[in-house]
């Protein structure tokens, strides 16, 4: 794939051969919720020619910075971290059972294959579940569906002692094995995605940045926050810290153009059509209008689409923290989110991209954000 160094062309792709092959290692790189740092150092080597300094705080969030010492803050921010499992138990015949670490679904576990993170590195394991014939063998009994008490995994041990003699033990994080894979028609599959893809783009726009000579009027914060899957935890940290004047937040939300959706509660968002902005009570109305008046100018495709009394992303974090930071989430369309093939389209990745990158050219300290 040639390299450009252009943001604003529409037929031109911004993602080069080196990016690319970064999303694919970020995707298979395990970061589960509250063990990150594996993906953080990917992310931070990744970027780190395109910022001028970096701040990482205690649980682990990364943040590449552009212009430190400025005053007026602007954060870009995604989540890092992927929904997971711990070991929580194990039985006398070797086989271990789960907890939820964030909003796995154990509907989509059995048969899966896991990687078990242990004290001597990753130990490979499979979800067990009873043959068709067994599960069917009384005509008279109610298939059994899978639930986190009924699932277990089997690595392949035949007690206890040689369970740990793996050096897995109580409190051991799982991830699935999936990862990186391309379909027809420029789709990208992969677990996790949501919201390493985030993660990317963030990245991105630091490179375009750099690489385009663009000199920014205000400090940059280009934030990859961790625990978001457990309550948005990791945003809400930085956001007290880096006390940002206006905070673009960028995630994934629900293609809703697949089976057993309703459009009529989730609204008519399409992979391909372009990234999602959202109206909701934390996104800043005179914020969300300059972006649309940014994707405008620069024809860049937009879906809209309206949340409750929250928006479930990192974007409530920054919004409602310290006194207040005027904040818009820049969604990207997702098929079959938290499963292992959760698919997007390289598209929607480039114009999630552009729009961030001249959303960015487009504000700063004399933004007037202010109602009234």
């Amino acid at each position: 794939m040639a390299k450009t160094k252009t943001a604003g062309g529409k037929n031109k792709s911004i993602l080069t051969d080196k990016s690319l092959s970064f999303l694919k290692n970020y995707i298979n790189t395990p970061s589960p919720v509250g063990f990150e740092s594996g993906g953080q150092k990917l992310w931070m080597e990744y970027i780190k020619p395109y910022v001028d300094s970096f701040i990482t705080d205690p649980y682990g969030t990364a943040v590449g910075v552009i212009n430190p010492t400025a005053p007026f803050k602007v954060v870009i921010e995604a989540h890092a971290d992927e929904i997971s499992w711990f070991v929580n138990y194990i039985n006398d015949q070797g086989l271990i059972y789960l907890k939820r670490n964030g909003g796995v679904d154990h509907q989509v576990a059995p048969a899966k294959r896991v990687w078990i993170h242990g004290k001597k590195g990753p130990v490979k394991a499979v979800f067990g579940w009873p043959a068709i014939h067994t599960r069917l063998s009384n005509p008279e009994q109610k298939e059994p569906q899978p639930k986190v008490d009924n699932l277990c995994l089997d690595c392949g041990a035949r007690n206890k002692k040689e369970v740990e003699a793996l050096g897995i033990h109580i409190g051991s994080v799982v991830t699935y094995e999936e990862g990186f894979d391309e379909l027809a028609y420029d789709f990208f599959i992969g677990r996790a995605f949501d919201n390493r893809v985030g993660g990317f783009m963030i990245a991105e726009v630091a490179r375009l940045l750099k690489e385009n000579n663009k000199k920014l009027p205000f400090g940059l914060y280009v934030v990859n926050a961790v625990q978001e899957e457990i309550g948005l935890r990791g945003a809400e940290m930085i956001a007290r810290r880096i006390k940002p004047d206006i905070a673009i937040i960028t995630d994934v939300t629900h293609d809703t153009n697949t089976p057993m959706i309703s459009k009529i509660v989730e609204g008519d968002i399409q992979c391909g059509k372009g990234p999602s902005l959202a109206y909701a009570p934390a996104i800043h109305n005179k914020l969300l209008k300059l972006v649309q008046d940014v994707a405008e100018k620069n024809k860049i495709p937009v879906q809209l689409r309206t949340l409750s009394r929250s928006t479930g992303t990192d974007t409530d974090s920054f919004a409602y923290a310290n006194d207040g930071c005027p904040s818009v989430l820049i969604s990207i369309p997702l098929r079959y989110m938290h499963t292992t093939v959760e698919m997007l389209h390289k598209r929607d990745i480039e114009e999630t991209i552009r729009l961030m990158y001249q959303t960015l050219l487009s504000v700063g300290p004399k933004t007037n954000l202010n109602y009234f």
